[in-house]
C-alpha cells in the first residue's frame, strides 16, 4: 500500500522535515504502545479502513504518529501525537500538515477531529469548535466518535474548500 503522503514534509525552512511511513494492519504495535502511554484510545486501531503513519526524521528517528478515516469528502483525523521527547519542536504541526495534505489529495474538503485535551493546539492550526449535531453521519457513526470519545470531548472541524 502506498502511503500517498509526501515523503518529506516541512512547513517552513526551520520546521522539521518528516518522512511518513504507512502502518499496515498488524504493524501497529508501536502505535498502540504510544497511544496507551498517552492515555489515548487504542481499541479501533486495527479496524479496516483506518489509515495510520509513523513519522520519522530524515535520520530515521521515530517522532510521532497520525491517522485518519476517509468518507468521500470528509476525513476524521485521529491518533495524532508527537512522542514526548520531541514535543515543542514543531513535530505535531508537521504531522497535522501532512495528514491535511493527504486528505485533500484524496478529495476531502472537511477535516474533523475529536479531542479531550488538545483543542487549543488544533485551534492554532485553523480548526474551529463544532456542535456535535452538525457532524456528518459518516463521522458521527465511527467508533471513535460514537463509542471511544466521551460526550465531553470537543469536536473540531477545518474546511479546506
Amino acid at each position: 500500500m502506498s502511503s500517498g503522503l509526501n515523503p518529506e514534509i516541512a512547513l517552513e525552512p526551520s520546521a522539521p522535515k518528516l518522512i511518513a511511513c504507512p502502518l499496515l494492519i498488524g504493524e501497529r504495535g508501536a502505535l498502540a504502545a504510544a497511544l496507551k502511554k498517552a492515555k489515548l484510545p487504542i481499541e479501533d486501531i486495527e479496524t479496516p479502513g483506518r489509515l495510520f503513519w509513523r513519522f520519522e526524521t530524515v535520520e530515521q528517528v521515530p517522532v510521532g504518529f497520525g491517522g485518519m478515516e476517509l468518507f468521500a469528502r470528509e476525513a476524521l483525523l485521529g491518533s495524532i501525537m508527537a512522542l514526548p521527547q520531541v514535543r515543542g519542536q514543531g513535530i505535531g504541526t508537521a504531522i497535522v500538515a501532512s495528514l491535511e495534505l493527504e486528505a485533500q489529495s484524496r478529495g476531502c474538503r472537511s477535516l474533523w477531529l475529536i479531542t479531550m485535551s488538545a483543542a487549543e493546539f488544533f485551534n492554532r492550526l485553523g480548526y474551529a469548535k463544532c456542535d456535535r449535531a452538525a457532524v456528518p453521519s459518516a463521522i458521527a457513526t465511527t467508533t471513535e466518535f460514537s463509542t471511544l470519545c466521551p460526550a465531553s470531548a470537543e469536536v473540531l472541524v477545518k474546511r479546506t474548500a
